[in-house]
């Protein structure tokens, strides 16, 4: 190539060109011009005729009634009858024995551990397959996460573990052209918004709300388009999506798995039991009859189902009579043609028709599957679980970034050997479907929080050696994961210790610590050594209730920390002797408490809160929060359907409080004011001001709940205010973009309530808000629950369930968590509230809840510090902008770092932040050096530049919009609204 023409290439070009293969991308990677997979390998159809594309599938969940590892192994078959490995021998096998025969998977998870397993022998066997696009990959994720309480970036996490996997394994054919969510249990607008941006063609999934189904099977729109985000640029998150007719079952009556009842094709004319020409006449029927639902004469049929296949021979068997008896009737006058086939290959001939396809812009929660049988139980089941699990996300962000910036001591260094995969793998496994959800048996709720304590286990030594390396500091770490009950070994035994505070945010950040303690009085320096203002306050009644025997603090130290972008600051710590008790908590309600920016009052009557004043902006609104709960349905005469893990159903619409006053003791200082209310034994709160915040936190804490009357409960807490919100509400997708909600309402049907409580339930993931021309209340959550506004000025957040009866979804077992002690489990969180104009509101509650989602990580020392210590480290040049959210900063190879930079601001919902915002890659980092860069699509397995997908015309009739300017320059990347911007950098140490 001449200097010229380099020249002209542009910098990013070059580095592709010559230092892709240093990366470690083998030839082929991320191009399948060589191979037969993909859409080159789908088997040729019949213009003229109705064609049934049957596709061999399982599906096979990564935990539900059996752990992962009773999965893989057909372990435990007493409680289900599954053994995945035994599939995919199976499948393998019989793959081989006919070339028409093609099969799908889903679960990386699962094959990751199978392929590991087998000999070079069978790896080339499957290496063909794939190739040939006979077995070909779906989805792609580690496991079909879920939809309504998963977080986005774990969703971005997980997904790319498994499509990285594939494409080590077998470069561009591992790739999946389709995702394939059948089983989650609704469905959310920002999901497909994420797989449209990792380069999918498709979406097919399962379930919808019956009413929605019926609607869009009169009408035949079964499959769309879905615009999948009101910022980005159409087609950008536009997703063609599809509602696969029976679930993700076969027809009725044409199972042939060991797991069903359905006779066989019995093709012997000498027997009398002969079946061909009855399986013949009645899958024609049912072919018939499916296609009135569609618009092309293409349909497809998901032949399998929950763990089967693992004796493929049986389905296969079946399968090349049906299409064999089926397609001979076509000589007779059958204008029906059978095929085995896979979604991609059916989606390809979906968009060879040319068609102009409806256009949806909302999601599909909730989720109904009749009349009384709503689907938003889940958003809320096992608490506790969605709170571990996010507060390890966040735990594995600041180990990602900590093993870039420590380099590879980072790895193996003075605190032993660490590694980020096993935390990695434990996560992805925790995004499933029944996972986070909280829809799974008790023992394997414990299984994936075990999980997520290993892999953190094995991500300690590597964030110790990072913080040695970066601080010079060979001192043993403790990570102290129990403050939220006042639990700390080195704080509570040590009376001078060390505090580093690791911030993974790209911005600096201050935060409220709270150390149990045994002293009076303490003092706290910076690393210029001046004084922190800090307090210590006695731990409250209900903390030492809860903690038990697990630590013996008898006060708390409290004090705010700083700490700079992607960075870490250092506090010392040391005991003042011969100090007064402090004082206990005042038995008398204050009448309000208040710093610079809020005001609460109280009712002097009752203890509640009465209003809450932003003193800034001269807002006031009145507002009354209280607890009640909701008893469970176990049937009436509307329906039988009880109150489950999945379902929620209450008895009535009727709240039943929990108390009507609240007992209080408050304690109130320089750095912090509470009021401690104590409505039963079962639940209490905090209500928190710090001194510098904008925000009231609410920190609640339930359970056991009590259930001796017989009568399960869902325990929510409500917010009355004065805001005329009209009965509009907003609730977040998976943590990014905000949908609007209104009470009995569904934009693309007319919606017939039969559960005026359940039928108006939401996820949140991080916040909800209600709002009029003047105020905005908004509440950020710190785990995924389920919420609504059932009057207008009202929020109420589902806290905490506990339920007597199964729901009859499977999982066999009531949502009776045993707790400690087996007498119900006690959960506690917070609920941050923020009162601001709806125009700069989410200047503020953006952030917020990015902060609640991405916590620094506290690292205590109890050894005194060498002298020429690092007290104060940052991973950043300087901090991003205010718009600018670093979301994955993780080392990718020895010399490469995967970089996604986040725009988080939506179209006009700021007047300063929604913006374009330009940085600059060369310029960001502190140590390293950035000598390379290629931008990929957000899974990070396919070059931004090759992601061609699909495009399609709508119902609207707008064309395609053309790519947006290019960057600056090659190193300077803009960000707009709600992009997600993936890059890999090549780096070297400064």
């Amino acid at each position: 190539m001449s200097a010229a023409a380099v020249s002209a290439m542009g910098a990013v070009a070059v580095f592709l060109l010559f230092c892709a293969p240093v990366l470690g991308f083998p030839a082929g990677y991320f191009s399948d011009d060589s191979a037969s997979c993909g859409y080159k390998s789908c088997p040729a159809t019949q213009p003229s005729m109705l064609n049934v594309h049957l596709v061999p599938h399982t599906h096979d969940d990564v935990g539900w009634l059996k752990t992962v590892d009773q999965y893989y192994y057909g372990d435990r078959n007493n409680i289900q009858h599954a053994g995945v490995q035994y599939i995919l021998d199976s499948v393998v096998e019989q793959l081989q024995l006919d070339p028409a025969r093609r099969f799908i998977y889903v679960e990386t998870g699962f094959f990751y551990r199978w392929w590991k397993q087998q000999n070079s022998a069978t790896q080339r066997v499957v290496t063909q397959l794939v190739n040939e696009g006979r077995l070909e990959f779906i989805n792609g994720g580690w496991c079909m996460s879920d939809e309504a309480t998963t977080h986005y970036s774990a969703v971005i996490d997980q997904m790319t573990l498994g499509l990285r996997f594939l494409n080590d394994t077998f470069g561009a054919c591992g790739r999946p052209r389709v995702a394939w969510h059948i089983d989650p249990f609704g469905h959310a607008r920002e999901h497909a918004s994420l797989f449209a941006q990792m380069g999918y063609d498709g979406l097919f999934f399962g379930r919808l709300d019956y009413q929605d189904k019926a609607r869009r099977i009169k009408d035949k729109d079964m499959e769309m388009v879905w615009r999948a985000s009101a910022s980005l640029r159409p087609p950008a998150a536009d997703l063609f999506t599809g509602v696969l007719p029976n679930g993700y079952n076969p027809p009725p009556g044409f199972c042939w798995d060991q797991l069903c009842n359905d006779p066989p094709i019995r093709d012997d004319p000498d027997l009398e039991d002969y079946n061909v020409d009855s399986v013949v006449k009645n899958f024609l029927e049912i072919a018939n009859n499916q296609a009135l639902m569609y618009k092309t004469n293409h349909i497809i049929m998901t032949m399998g189902s929950d763990f089967q296949y693992e004796n493929a021979n049986m389905w296969y068997k079946n399968l090349d009579k049906l299409i064999r008896y089926v397609n001979a009737q076509q000589s007779k006058g059958s204008r029906v043609n059978l095929l085995y086939s896979t979604p991609s290959c059916y989606l390809q001939e979906l968009h060879r028709a040319n068609l102009s396809w409806s256009v949806k812009t909302d999601d599909f929660f909730p989720y109904a599957d009749g009349p009384h049988n709503f689907w938003t139980g889940y958003f809320t089941s096992r608490p506790a679980l969605k709170r571990y699990e996010r507060l390890t996300n966040s735990l594995l962000q600041v180990c990602n970034q900590l093993e870039v910036l420590g380099g590879p001591q980072s790895r193996r260094g003075p605190h032993g050997e660490g590694d980020s995969n096993t935390l990695k793998r434990a996560m992805a496994v925790a995004q499933h479907h029944d996972a986070v959800s909280g829809t799974e048996k008790q023992h394997v709720a414990n299984d994936y929080a075990k999980r997520l304590a290993t892999g953190w286990a094995h991500c300690e030594p590597l964030v110790s050696n990072a913080l040695t390396t970066l601080s010079g500091s060979e001192n043993q770490q403790t990570y102290c994961l129990n403050l939220n009950i006042s639990v700390c070994p080195v704080s509570e035994g040590q009376d001078e210790f060390s505090l580093t505070v690791y911030n993974p945010l790209s911005r600096s950040v201050s935060w409220a610590v709270r150390l149990p303690v045994n002293g009076s009085r303490y003092s706290v320096s910076d690393p210029s050594g001046r004084a922190v203002e800090c307090q210590v306050i006695p731990v409250s009644k209900e903390t030492r209730r809860i903690r038990e025997d697990k630590g013996y603090a008898v006060n708390e130290l409290v004090f705010q920390v700083e700490a700079p972008p992607v960075g870490f600051r250092t506090y010392g710590i040391s005991l003042v002797p011969n100090s007064p008790a402090p004082a206990g908590p005042s038995p008398v309600a204050p009448p309000f408490i208040e710093n610079q920016y809020l005001r609460v009052t109280f009712d002097p009557e009752t203890g509640l809160v009465s209003s809450l004043t932003n003193l800034e902006t001269k807002q006031k609104v009145q507002l009354k929060q209280n607890f009640y709960w909701y008893n469970a349905s176990v049937g009436n005469s509307d329906s039988s359907q009880p109150s489950g893990a999945y379902i929620f159903r209450p008895n009535s619409s009727t709240l039943l409080p929990v108390n009507s006053a609240a007992k209080i003791q408050a304690v109130q200082n320089s750095v912090v004011q509470e009021v401690q209310q104590q409505f039963s034994p079962w639940v209490s709160q905090v209500v928190r001001l710090y001194r510098d915040s904008r925000h009231l936190e609410l920190e609640w804490t339930v359970g056991p709940i009590p259930v001796g009357d017989f009568s399960g409960k869902e325990v929510i807490t409500r917010l009355d205010t004065t805001i005329s919100s009209s009965g509009l509400f907003y609730t977040d997708s998976n943590g990014r973009e905000m949908l609007e909600r209104l009470k009995d309402y569904r934009p693309t049907w007319d919606l017939k309530q039969s559960e005026p409580v359940a039928g108006n339930y939401y996820p949140i993931n991080s916040r909800i808000y209600i709002k009029d021309k003047e105020n905005q209340l908004t509440v950020v959550t710190d785990r995924s629950q389920g919420a609504s506004s059932l009057q207008a000025g009202s929020l109420e957040i589902m806290l905490h369930r506990r339920l007597l009866r199964d729901d009859w979804r499977g999982v066999g077992e009531p949502l009776s968590e045993p707790g400690d002690n087996n007498e119900g489990l006690v959960v506690r969180g917070r609920l941050l509230l923020h009162l601001t104009p709806p125009a700069t509101a989410a200047d503020a509650h953006r952030p917020l809840s990015e902060e609640t989602v991405m916590q620094p990580l506290l690292a205590l020392q109890a050894a005194q510090l060498h002298p020429n210590t690092q007290l104060e480290f940052s991973g950043l040049q300087a901090a991003l902008p205010p718009a600018v959210h670093l979301l994955t900063m993780s080392q990718w190879d020895q010399d490469s770092v995967l970089l996604r930079l986040e725009h988080q601001f939506e179209a006009k919902e700021s007047e300063t932040h929604s913006q374009p915002v330009t940085v600059n890659l060369q310029k960001l980092f502190s140590t390293l050096e950035v000598v390379g860069v290629s931008e990929m699509n957000l899974a990070a397995n396919q070059w931004k530049d090759d992601m061609a997908r699909f495009d399609w015309k709508t119902s609207t009739g707008e064309q395609p919009l053309p790519r947006p300017p290019t960057d600056p320059s090659p190193w300077e990347v803009t960000l707009k609204p709600m992009e997600i911007r993936t890059f890999l950098l090549r780096t070297q140490r400064k």
